[in-house]
């Protein structure tokens, strides 16, 4: 295997999002899971510091900010609370907007995908570890904390299961196997089209992550937006740049927000949603 591309530091771009941003033509996008919040043990655990979401809310007030991360829309909804911001769960699937817009792709294959979670769920269920997430859009199989080699022989059943299903995707990335509707729809595509139908004309566009799902975003945006890549350095990626870890992801919200001078408007308030 090749070695990982070194990447230059994506705070060498910072000014040209301080620039987009004072004239309200930046979009950005970013991953949860590795991006915004640490990788942890079990979903569940996952919590956005009030640091990052502040950072997030004086951006959201000033220009265009959306999350898009494979948990199910409700869910990554609900851990980031803000009200200024767009939200694309399920990897792009299901996309709704501050104002309420909302599009959905591949819904007519929930079922599908109910039928693929019940015969995944008594081998999950057998497997040290491991964790069946079902979602409206997708279902995701966590095997983080699974030894080897029982995490490498579920992954197998998986790849088996998932194949006898052709109208489902499966995709890996870090410690996970995510399964989708096969339709030609990603987190790139779901980039796009907010950058069609939302974002204005002209504006830079710039997304964060860390896992193998977001190489569609980065794709999306090789021509004449930014893509940071966050973590180690794959032999592999259309990112451009990189930031080490989700600390430094918050440090340089934290000065993205500062330097632009995003203000809160309004109360400045949290939404429970």
């Amino acid at each position: 295997m090749s070695a990982p591309r070194e990447l230059p530091c994506a705070e060498e771009v910072l000014p040209r999002l301080v620039a987009a941003c004072r004239t309200g033509r930046l979009a950005l996008f970013l991953d949860f899971d590795g991006t915004l919040t640490p990788i942890v043990a079990h979903p569940d655990l996952a919590r956005l510091d009030p640091a990052v979401a502040a950072s997030l809310e004086r951006l959201a007030a000033r220009t265009f900010v959306a999350v898009v991360s494979g948990r199910d829309l409700a869910d990554i909804r609900a851990r980031v609370g803000l009200a200024g911001v767009w939200y694309a769960g399920s990897h792009g699937l299901d996309i709704e907007g501050p104002d309420g817009r909302r599009l959905v792709v591949g819904e007519e294959l929930a079922h599908e995908l109910e039928v693929l979670a019940a015969e995944l769920e008594p081998h999950v269920a057998r497997t040290p570890g491991a964790w069946l997430e079902r979602k409206r859009l997708s279902l995701a199989v966590h095997v983080r904390a699974t030894p080897e080699p029982a995490a490498t022989a579920l992954g197998r059943t998986v790849h088996l299961l998932a194949a006898r299903h052709p109208r489902i995707r499966l995709l890996e990335g870090k410690k996970i196997f995510d399964l989708k509707p096969a339709v030609d729809w990603h987190k790139g595509r779901a980039v796009r089209w907010m950058l069609e139908h939302v974002v204005p004309a002209g504006a830079l566009a710039v997304f964060l992550g860390d896992d193998v799902t977001d190489e569609d975003a980065f794709a999306v945006l090789a021509g004449d937006g930014i893509g940071i890549l966050v973590g180690d350095g794959r032999p592999r990626t259309r990112a451009r740049w990189r930031l080490p870890d989700t600390r430094a992801v918050a440090r340089f919200l934290a000065r993205l927000a500062r330097d632009c001078g995003a203000q809160i408007s309004g109360t400045g308030e949290r939404t429970a949603r």
